[in-house]
C-alpha cells in the first residue's frame, strides 16, 4: 500500500502543481473566463487515465500461466524504466516547469485560446495519469488490488490537500526536498520491480536462474509473513532470490549511480557555462 501511496502522492502533486500554475497564469493575465476550459481538459485527462488503469489491471488479472508471467514481467520492466526516467526528468525540469507552462498559457490565449489551452491542460495531466496507471498496474501484481487501490486513494487525497494548501494558504512546502525524498523511496521500489520482473522471466525460462537460490532466509523473514509481504510490495523483497534476480537488482543500482554521476557532471558543466542556478517560486492565483 505504501508504494502505491507514494506513487499517487508524487504524480498527484505534480498534476496539482501544473493545474495551479495554469490557473494562476490565467488570473494574472486577467483571463478567468478560460478557467472552465482548463478544468474540462483536466477532467478529460483524468477520465482517460482511469480507463487506462482499469483496462490494464483487468487485462493483467485475467491472464493465467505463462501469459500472465510475461505480461507482469514486461509491465514491471516498463514501469521501472518510466519511473527512473521520471525521477531524472523531474530533478532537471522542475526548475523550468513553471516558466514553460506560463509561456504555453500566454501563447494559448493570444487568439481565442480555448482549444490550445484545453490541449495544454489535457496533455500535461494525461502524462502524469498514464504514468500512474502503468505504475499502479505493476503495484497490483506485488501488493494486490485492495492495497493498491487504498494506497492510491490516500495518495491522491493527500496530493489534492497539499496542492490546495500550496495555492490558497500560506503553507510552504520545500518541493525540491519533497521530490528528493520521494524519488529516493521510488528508486528502491523500482529496483524491486526489476528484480520481480526477472523472477517472472525465470519462471517461464526466458532468463536463466544461474543459481536457483543464492540464499534462503525464510526462517528469519518469511516473504509470506506480514513483514515479508510489506517488504515485497515496497522493495521487491525475496527471501530466496536467484542469482539472476540478485544480479539485476544490483546492476540497476550501479547503472543508476553512474547515470546520476554523469548527469551531475553534464548539467553542472552546462550551468557553469551557460546559465545561473534558478530558484522557482510558485505564485498563488
Amino acid at each position: 500500500m505504501l508504494s502505491s501511496y507514494l506513487l499517487s502522492l508524487r504524480e498527484g502533486l505534480e498534476a496539482a502543481l501544473i493545474i495551479g500554475i495554469v490557473l494562476g497564469t490565467l488570473r494574472k493575465i486577467q483571463r478567468p473566463n478560460l478557467t472552465s476550459v482548463v478544468w474540462y481538459g483536466v477532467c478529460s485527462a483524468i477520465a482517460v487515465s482511469l480507463i487506462s488503469a482499469l483496462l490494464l489491471t483487468i487485462y493483467g488479472l485475467s491472464l493465467e500461466g505463462e501469459t500472465e508471467a510475461i505480461f507482469e514481467g514486461i509491465t514491471m520492466l516498463l514501469a521501472t524504466g518510466i519511473l527512473t526516467w521520471m525521477i531524472f526528468w523531474m530533478s532537471r525540469q522542475a526548475q523550468a516547469m513553471k516558466i514553460n507552462l506560463e509561456d504555453g498559457v500566454h501563447q494559448a490565449t493570444e487568439g481565442s485560446g480555448k482549444r490550445t489551452l484545453f490541449g495544454l491542460a489535457f496533455i500535461a495531466v494525461l502524462r502524469e495519469g498514464i504514468e500512474l496507471a502503468l505504475f499502479l498496474t505493476a503495484a497490483v501484481f506485488t501488493s494486490g488490488v485492495q492495497q493498491a487501490a487504498t494506497g492510491t486513494l490516500l495518495g491522491l487525497g493527500t496530493a489534492i490537500l497539499l496542492g490546495w494548501s500550496l495555492f490558497t494558504t500560506s503553507i510552504h512546502l520545500d518541493l525540491s526536498r519533497f521530490f528528493q525524498v520521494t524519488g529516493f523511496l521510488l528508486i528502491l521500489f523500482a529496483a524491486g520491480l526489476i528484480a520481480h520482473s526477472i523472477h517472472e522471466f525465470n519462471e517461464i525460462g526466458w532468463i536463466p536462474v544461474i543459481i536457483e537460490h543464492v540464499w534462503d532466509i525464510n526462517t528469519i523473514v518469511n516473504e509470506n509473513s506480514p513483514l515479508g509481504e510489506m517488504l515485497k510490495a515496497l522493495f521487491g523483497y525475496n527471501s530466496n532470490p536467484s542469482l539472476s534476480e540478485l544480479a539485476a537488482y544490483l546492476i540497476y543500482y550501479v547503472v543508476l549511480f553512474l547515470g546520476i554521476r554523469r548527469k551531475e557532471t553534464f548539467f553542472g558543466y552546462l550551468r557553469k557555462k551557460d546559465e545561473p542556478a534558478v530558484e522557482i517560486k510558485v505564485n498563488r492565483p
